[in-house]
């Protein structure tokens, strides 16, 4: 089990205490239907990633088991330091070229997205980029580094830059702003203000950037998103709708080194008949217009009991994953995964007020009862809290039935 997935409570801790916080300052840092894509997001990140994991982490294992070094490298205090500089060098890299090479944003883009800026955006993680990231650390394989001692202080660097995600933290004392990456270098980062694009790209040590000159001071208020917004809610296709739009330009583009710089250059590059690279406006948080759709407040109620369930199962499929439970039954793994996805694009469908969602809600629920009864062998206190479940979110729903999108609307 991964530091991450333990990591779990504290976060959701973490992210309650700066709610509270704010909420008691009269901040409006969050938005309820931000923050729960935020989460969906970062849910579909971590079942994903069960199955990238294994092909990805192979590399490193072979390049490691092919290298001279492994051998040679003691397991010593100055080592562990010289892997967390390799790491978080090798992220910086990583980060940099996902925002400067097209191909490689659609991989990183998911974690932009949101226009607000909070610690759920954290936990904002694109679903496929570990397909992409992990050819960059394949140099500390090469040079011998253990792979228990890098899958540690990776997770360590990631877990690294939670607390960084936050607008209740301002400067920091001069020296920890000079060395490490903090909230306000962070906050740069996500900015959509011309000065504050494709800067800040450190992980947990700002002295890359200020190295390798992507380094930019917080100076004005940051607008925070990115310059062409998918205004949706749904994490499937907000995952998916950057590669959507960058086939559709390869396939009007003309000639092949025309495509293949496309995928190369920077995002939002194109040759001159199809536009060239657009520019960037200026913004301001007076002026800037932020994606929203309002709902009734009892479906927002009714969203949030889902997503405790949703929480609680997947916290628990996330840590047993790989024990007996799912492992000797791969039906049932492959039905919890599904209804995980189900239920993150069902619950934004009724976010976006999508013709026929509750239909498809109610369906979700029958279908999460079956597998839960399945699972269990119909436990007799699983037929009774499935029971109690199924008629509450009936009840909600069917309140709604009646042209859910026309209510809404209105």
């Amino acid at each position: 089990m991964g530091l991450i997935v333990l990591s779990i409570p504290v976060f959701f801790l973490l992210i309650g205490i700066e709610l509270l916080v704010a909420r008691m300052r009269g901040l409006t840092y969050y938005r309820f239907n931000d923050a729960i894509t935020n989460l969906s997001c970062g849910i579909g990140s971590q079942v994903t990633g069960i199955f990238l994991k294994g092909v990805t982490f192979a590399g490193y294992l072979y390049l490691y088991g092919h290298s001279p070094l492994k051998d040679k490298i003691p397991n010593v205090w100055w080592v562990w330091v010289l892997l967390f500089l390799g790491v978080d060098f090798c992220y910086y890299w990583f980060h940099r070229l996902a925002h400067e090479v097209s191909v490689l944003w659609g991989s990183h883009v998911v974690h932009h997205q949101s226009e607000e800026y909070n610690l759920t955006v954290a936990l904002r993680q694109a679903w496929f980029q570990g397909a992409f990231s992990w050819v960059f650390y394949l140099p500390l394989a090469a040079l011998g580094f253990d792979p228990k001692m890098f899958l540690l202080l990776a997770s360590l660097n990631t877990l690294y830059q939670f607390w960084i995600h936050t607008k209740l933290i301002g400067k920091m004392h001069p020296i920890i702003e000079f060395v490490l990456n903090t909230p306000s270098h962070h906050r740069v980062h996500h900015g959509v203000n011309p000065k504050y694009i494709d800067r800040n790209h450190a992980g947990s040590l700002i002295i890359w950037d200020r190295m390798f000159g992507t380094f930019q001071e917080e100076e004005e208020e940051v607008v925070y998103g990115i310059t062409s917004q998918p205004r949706s809610w749904n994490p499937l296709w907000l995952n998916f709708t950057y590669w959507i739009d960058l086939g559709k330009d390869l396939k009007a583009a003309k000639g092949l080194k025309t495509k293949v710089i496309m995928l190369f250059h920077k995002p939002g590059w194109r040759p001159a008949e199809m536009g060239g690279m657009p520019e960037f406006k200026e913004v301001s948080t007076t002026t800037f217009r932020k994606y929203n759709a309002e709902i009734p407040v009892e479906l927002n109620y009714y969203i949030f009991f889902q997503y405790l369930f949703l929480l609680g199962g997947t916290t628990f499929f996330l840590m047993y994953e790989s024990k007996e439970i799912f492992s000797a039954n791969i039906g049932l793994k492959i039905a919890t995964v599904g209804i995980i996805f189900y239920t993150l694009i069902s619950l934004s469908a009724l976010f976006e007020r999508k013709q026929g969602v509750i239909i498809a809600e109610l369906l979700r629920v029958v279908c999460l009862v079956v597998l839960a009864l399945f699972a269990t062998a119909a436990h007799p206190v699983v037929i009774g809290i499935a029971a109690v479940y199924f008629f509450i979110s009936a009840l909600w729903l069917l309140r709604y039935r009646n042209g859910l999108a026309v209510e809404m609307a209105a």
